[in-house]
């Protein structure tokens, strides 16, 4: 559970909940394979140092279906865009409903598949809906707000970027993906979404993507 610190800008908190996804045996070696093969990284466990946070949405228009999304640790073979990439689900370190409320999935030191070439050091936050007929809410603004500010009080956060500002991390130093193919085109969470958290939490001094 991430550490909760007063700010000084709000008394709001939202209603915070663990509700973990499978993370047992399959899920961590499918998780080493994935460090191994994208990253050239080898470790016997699946831990990161995170560095950044990135905001997504779901596309799917309920928190139950969005949870099952996740649980499975093996990717469903109805993502075959990114089944090349390797047998590992998709996954995030929290979930938002849109009334706000957010259910923790996995710790925060233990990788998530989310993000291409980054997923060794990126916390993941997921939102649900996102559709034309789920758009992100200002509760779920209110919740990725305070735990941008809970996560970046409890670990050396230094960048908080939109899904698809991702690829704007090739050469830097943390992009690690080898396979210069491997790229999904994402428009998650939308560029006002990100517009208006990073105004909100602008005193956290946290950096965008870097410019290409």
């Amino acid at each position: 559970m991430i550490l909760l610190v007063a700010t000084a800008c709000s008394t709001y908190r939202p209603l915070l909940s663990d509700r973990p996804i499978r993370f047992d045996r399959e899920r961590l070696e499918l998780t080493g394979a994935y460090l191994r093969d994208r990253y050239g990284m080898e470790q016997e466990d699946a831990r990161i140092e995170p560095r950044m946070i990135v905001l997504h949405w779901t596309a799917i228009p309920t928190l139950e279906e969005s949870f099952d999304a996740f649980y499975p640790p093996r990717l469903p073979d109805t993502r075959g865009d990114i089944t090349s990439a390797g047998a590992l689900n998709v996954s995030a370190h929290y979930l938002v409903d849109r009334d706000g409320s957010i259910l923790q999935l996995m710790p925060d030191t233990l990788m998530a598949r989310h993000v291409i070439g980054l997923n060794h050091c990126a916390i993941g936050i997921e939102n649900v809906g996102g559709t034309p007929e789920t758009p992100l809410t200002k509760a779920q603004l209110l919740a990725n707000e305070w735990l941008v500010r809970q996560l970046a009080a409890t670990h050396n956060i230094q960048y908080l970027i939109g899904h698809y500002e991702y690829t704007r991390f090739e050469g830097h130093p943390l992009w690690l993906e080898k396979d210069s193919g491997y790229r999904t085109e994402k428009t998650d969470p939308g560029r006002q979404f990100m517009k208006k958290i990073r105004n909100s939490v602008r005193d956290l001094g946290l950096k965008p993507a870097p410019e290409k």
